[in-house]
């Protein structure tokens, strides 16, 4: 049975425009697209651009192009987390106010080599830019996820308290995607085994905030031969939107699906209709190992 319950399915690809799509973010707009479709659900791009920093300039307009040769298109307006920081004040004010998340002008340097925050080691009249974290209970939090089985993780113990408003001033990842997740009204979250231990800590920030909680579905990490997790740069196969196939064939053969029925096939369209009609969750691994085959084939 497919997530979503009584409710119409409602699923994401939420890139951040640090680049081109890569295949790792190719394999995550497939097996979320793919997700929804079976669903018969529909599917949302949201541009999570909060990092001006390393932002690469006409990046999202090239993801979104990317998505469009690939046979992908957002079924409903595309949003940028730039355009909605009062919705992600509000609520870390409601973190303050609840007496959950507190100011903040310790750096990473300051908490020493495991870079755990249990306490405040930097006076609060610093002449810093204060950061805002949120209390890490004790205890563990965990989930249940149909490719990685269930995930458990003492907060308080392996993260500490952790940035959900920046020293720069723009909110961190892990507030901003929980407020938007909540507001699109995104009811399974399917991205990369990468992000797999972010997952505690958003469960927490929707049990502060009264919002409802998603499913969430890890698709496989890419490693290498010998088991060590790749990097953006070490990972990424290379991507032509001019012939999208070879990249196509490679991420469907990633996910599990057997490339043979896809190799005859010319257009993203035919190969993403055909893979919806042989989807299956159980096939798919937790984590594979790359190079894979449908690159240059």
């Amino acid at each position: 049975m497919m997530p979503g319950g009584t409710h119409p399915y409602r699923g994401r690809f939420a890139p951040s425009p640090t680049g081109d799509l890569h295949f790792g973010s190719l394999v995550a707009a497939v097996g979320s697209w793919v997700r929804a479709r079976v669903a018969g659900g529909t599917w949302i791009v949201r541009i999570e651009d909060l990092d001006p920093r390393r932002e690469v300039p006409g990046a999202a307009v090239r993801i979104i192009e990317t998505l469009g040769d690939f046979g992908m298109a957002s079924d409903e307006p595309i949003e940028y987390q730039s355009q909605r920081i009062p919705f992600y004040r509000a609520a870390l004010e409601r973190l303050l106010a609840a007496g959950a998340a507190f100011e903040c002008r310790c750096s990473r340097g300051d908490l020493g080599a495991d870079a755990i925050h249990r306490a405040c080691v930097v006076p609060s009249d610093a002449a810093r830019t204060p950061a805002y974290r949120l209390r890490a209970p004790a205890g563990s939090i965990c989930f249940h996820d149909p490719v990685q089985g269930r995930y458990c993780q003492d907060l308080a113990q392996e993260v500490g308290d952790f940035v959900i408003w920046r020293a720069d001033s723009w909110p961190a990842y892990q507030l901003a995607a929980v407020v938007d997740d909540a507001a699109q009204g995104i009811n399974e979250v399917v991205r990369g085994a990468d992000l797999l231990d972010s997952t505690p800590r958003q469960l927490l920030l929707q049990r502060l905030l009264g919002l409802p909680t998603p499913d969430y579905f890890h698709l496989p990490l890419a490693v290498d031969a010998a088991g060590a997790k790749l990097g953006k740069s070490s990972g990424s196969l290379a991507i032509d939107p001019r012939d999208p196939m070879p990249a196509l064939r490679a991420a469907l053969a990633f996910l599990g699906w057997p490339l043979v029925p896809f190799r005859d096939l010319r257009s993203p369209e035919a190969a993403l209709a055909l893979a919806c009609l042989d989807f299956d969750p159980a096939r798919l691994p937790r984590a594979r190992a790359l190079p894979v085959p449908g690159i240059g084939d």
